[in-house]
């Protein structure tokens, strides 16, 4: 298992963003203790760095990506949540969900200022409420998934089914194809 140092994240709302605590503390209390958060070092936060540093295997941590949707004048933001060993089919499968003509990646500025979050850390746990929010269907029956906890200083572990019943949170098979 991974090296890191676990405790509930109610327990330590320091190492969350303000909207990733928010949406902590409203989960169904049979959820609030399988919810961990541990600190890294903010340097290691991306994904390779964060998983060799921390004895974390690709397989189980999940990166969660912003995407905007554009058809016409009506634009259609989501959080995306991929495992680090796939990479999410934007241009295909989340576009078609957007109903958009183009999807892309929002950018840094956007993503953080949007969600409250630092970029490197931003999860689905605590997004606008008015976005959609994908998770691929691969991360569901894992026993524990590793995700941002909204700032770079920080990482959550929680069970994918968990993370599969937050409020707001679409499922979807094929989201993301494995990396060659």
């Amino acid at each position: 298992m991974s090296t890191l140092e676990l405790t509930t994240a109610l327990q330590r709302p320091d190492l969350l963003a303000p909207p990733v605590a928010d949406a902590i503390a409203a989960l169904p209390p049979e959820h609030l203790e399988r919810v961990l958060v541990a600190p890294i070092d903010p340097d290691l936060a991306d994904t390779a760095a964060f998983c060799a540093a921390y004895d974390v295997a690709p397989e189980a941590s999940a990166n969660c990506l912003v995407v905007m949707g554009k058809r016409g004048d009506v634009v259609t933001t989501a959080a995306v949540l991929v495992l680090a060993t796939t990479r999410a089919d934007v241009n295909g499968v989340v576009r078609h969900l957007l109903d958009a003509r183009k999807a892309s990646f929002a950018s840094t500025d956007d993503a953080t200022e949007r969600t409250g979050m630092e970029y490197g850390g931003i999860t689905p746990i605590g997004v606008p409420s008015d976005w959609r929010v994908f998770v691929d269907s691969r991360i569901v029956d894992l026993p524990e998934v590793i995700v941002g906890a909204g700032i770079r200083g920080a990482k959550i572990a929680l069970p994918g089914a968990v993370l599969a019943a937050l409020p707001g949170v679409e499922v979807i098979d094929g989201l993301a194809r494995p990396v060659a």
